[in-house]
């Protein structure tokens, strides 16, 4: 298989009304491939949440081609799209959206009880487990969500977006609710992840979070400024010479 993990190709996004066109993005091309941490940063209104809907198969573009792992969604059914995004997808909001009524470890768990993949008792613990390990939550697992920080509760979000193993994780404002110091120890855990292999997409609209990752695009009126193709160092470089 291809270490390619995301990739579009002229992407654009047009939102329509009886009076105006809003031109959101504009011939968007974007590789993302396995192991890459890519932060989109840009103003408010820029295209930025647009773009992550786009990529987590929340909305669907005017025009362009948008590939997952080589698959080509535009003529998905909804059906189709929702597997897609349940077995390729982790999404880490602002909000937890954790539910109070059952325990940490059924949080986790719940990707994979809805998935159409049936796994077994054992394979799913094996799996919960292995994720609350990544984010030191395993001592939490039989909390309520209610009971936890809000850090821990970003934890927690965290080890469910991991735990269908999805092909790219979503990352959008994730340190949002959060105080700096907690928003650090969060952007501390995405960092180890990334390190050990996972492949990030976040927006941010922190500078110093956008830095920490290896490609950093930056948008603005629906056009990306900056090429995927410009690391961290070649940026360095290139500001060095302005």
């Amino acid at each position: 298989m291809s270490d390619i993990k995301i990739q579009m190709k002229n992407i654009s996004k047009v939102f329509e009304t009886e009076d105006m066109e809003t031109h959101a993005l504009k011939d968007v091309n974007l590789t993302i491939s396995a192991g890459d941490y890519v932060s989109i940063s840009g103003p408010s209104g820029c295209g930025k949440s647009t773009l992550l809907s786009l990529l987590g198969l929340l909305d669907i573009p005017s025009s362009g081609e948008y590939l997952i792992e080589g698959v080509n969604v535009e003529n998905l059914s909804l059906d189709e799209a929702a597997e897609i995004r349940n077995s390729k997808i982790g999404f880490i909001f602002q909000s937890f959206n954790l539910i109070d009524e059952i325990s940490v470890f059924d949080n986790v768990a719940l990707p994979l009880r809805y998935s159409k993949t049936k796994l077994s008792v054992s394979e799913i613990k094996q799996r919960v487990d292995k994720c609350l390990e990544m984010v030191n939550m395993t001592h939490r697992s039989q909390h309520k969500p209610n009971q936890l920080s809000g850090g821990q509760q970003q934890r927690i979000a965290i080890a469910r977006a991991l735990v269908a193993e999805p092909a790219i994780l979503l990352v959008d404002e994730a340190t949002g609710n959060l105080d700096s110091n907690t928003g650090d120890q969060i952007m501390d855990v995405l960092d180890e992840l990334n390190q050990n292999g996972t492949t990030i997409c976040m927006v941010t609209h922190e500078s110093r979070y956008a830095d920490r990752a290896t490609t950093q695009l930056k948008i603005l009126d629906g056009v990306i400024l900056t090429s995927p193709e410009t690391t961290k160092s070649q940026k360095y470089v290139e500001e060095s010479l302005c």
